[in-house]
C-alpha cells in the first residue's frame, strides 16, 4: 500500500485519497471524529470487530498524514483524545457524500433486490474458419 508520506508520483488523485483515507476502518474511525473528540477506548467500543492493534495503527497513520490530532493529558488516569485537525476537517463533505451515496444505495438495494455478481463469460472454444476454394 502507497504511504502519503512517500513521495507519490503519476498517481491518480483517487488513488491518493484511497491511500490515505480507504481501508475497512479509517472511513468509520473519521466519521466519528468528525462527530466528537474521542478517546482510544470510546473508538473502540463504537467500531465492533476493530482489534487494539489496528485501531493505533490507523490513528497513527491518520497523524502522521495530518488528518488526527493527538492530545495527552498527564492526570491521573492519564488518557489521551484523538480529534479531527483542521485539515482532517476539509475531508467531512466526502465523508457526508459517502454516508448519503451509501443510504440511496441501501433504498436501491431495498427496491430492486442484491444484484447477482456477473460471472467472467465462460471460456468457449475457439473456432477456426478454413475456407476452401
Amino acid at each position: 500500500m502507497v504511504k502519503v508520506t512517500e513521495t507519490i508520483t503519476a498517481r491518480c488523485p483517487v488513488e491518493t485519497t484511497l491511500a490515505v483515507v480507504g481501508g475497512k476502518w479509517k472511513p468509520l474511525i473519521l466519521w466519528l471524529l468528525g462527530e466528537d473528540v474521542r478517546r482510544f477506548s470510546e473508538l473502540q467500543r463504537l467500531i465492533p470487530g476493530i482489534t487494539r492493534k489496528m485501531l493505533t495503527q490507523h490513528l497513527r497513520e491518520l497523524e502522521r498524514d495530518g488528518i488526527v490530532a493527538r492530545k495527552i493529558f498527564n492526570e491521573m488516569p492519564p488518557h489521551v483524545e484523538y480529534s479531527l485537525t483542521r485539515y482532517g476537517s476539509t475531508l467531512r463533505p466526502l465523508l457526508r457524500a459517502l454516508c448519503n451515496w451509501g443510504s440511496r444505495h441501501e433504498a436501491y438495494v431495498a427496491r430492486n433486490g442484491q444484484r447477482p455478481v456477473a460471472k467472467a463469460a465462460e471460456q468457449q472454444p475457439k473456432r477456426m474458419a478454413i475456407a476452401v476454394g
